[in-house]
């Protein structure tokens, strides 16, 4: 199974862990914003406990320190958590590496890094916070996968499983999804038709 799997959830609570884990999901990402030292060990340990033992590969967002002493294995860091985290200690933990882009600027510095894989967005207009950079569209998929290369491409931002199918297309090895799954009506339901892709790009 390449990583991260094609649908990528994120999402930032426990319950959502555990939920996405019975369900099978393949890869999860932890992105819980402002806590302390003390309050991210203690979810990015809880949240391990959880996938032990399961086939789900969990990614902690952020908080590289807690990855390391709770004994992660998958790290994601946006732009300013990468200049501040020590890239020898994390690679010195055998962490995987995820970083996040929205420009070339931010392409080169995450491709410094030597990333395991590389996100691109927002690719659509996103009401979840507050950004800095315009939607990217589909195209930009294309354009950043030449780039990369054999290094796996993630778009994110307001991505629906309607448009999974183009994106795919366009060049992305997987999508990280959010309010497509933790604001569905129906999140199982959701997350079973993602999943259906997921047997199929396998």
């Amino acid at each position: 199974m390449p990583y991260p799997d094609p649908f990528y959830p994120v999402v930032d609570s426990i319950k959502w862990v555990e939920r996405l884990t019975k369900l099978g999901v393949g890869t999860i990402q932890l992105r819980a914003k402002e806590l302390d030292d003390a309050g991210a060990l203690q979810i990015v340990s809880d949240a391990l406990a959880v996938t032990k033992g399961t086939p789900t590969k969990l990614v902690v967002n952020d908080y590289w320190r807690a990855a390391i002493v709770a004994g992660a294995e998958h790290l994601h860091l946006g732009q300013e958590d990468l200049a501040d985290a020590d890239l020898g200690e994390i690679r010195k933990a055998k962490l995987t590496l995820g970083v996040s882009t929205h420009d070339d600027t931010e392409l080169a510095t995450a491709l410094a890094a030597k990333p395991d894989y590389v996100a691109l967005g927002p690719i659509f207009f996103t009401t979840l916070k507050s950004m800095r950079f315009e939607p990217q569209g589909i195209a930009k998929i294309t354009e950043w996968k030449k780039r990369i290369g054999a290094i796996p491409l993630v778009a994110i931002g307001g991505i629906k499983f309607e448009h999974a199918a183009e994106i795919f297309a366009a060049g992305a090895d997987s999508i990280a999804v959010v309010s497509d799954v933790t604001q569905n009506a129906d999140p199982d339901a959701r997350v079973r038709q993602w999943l259906g892709i997921r047997a199929e790009a396998a």
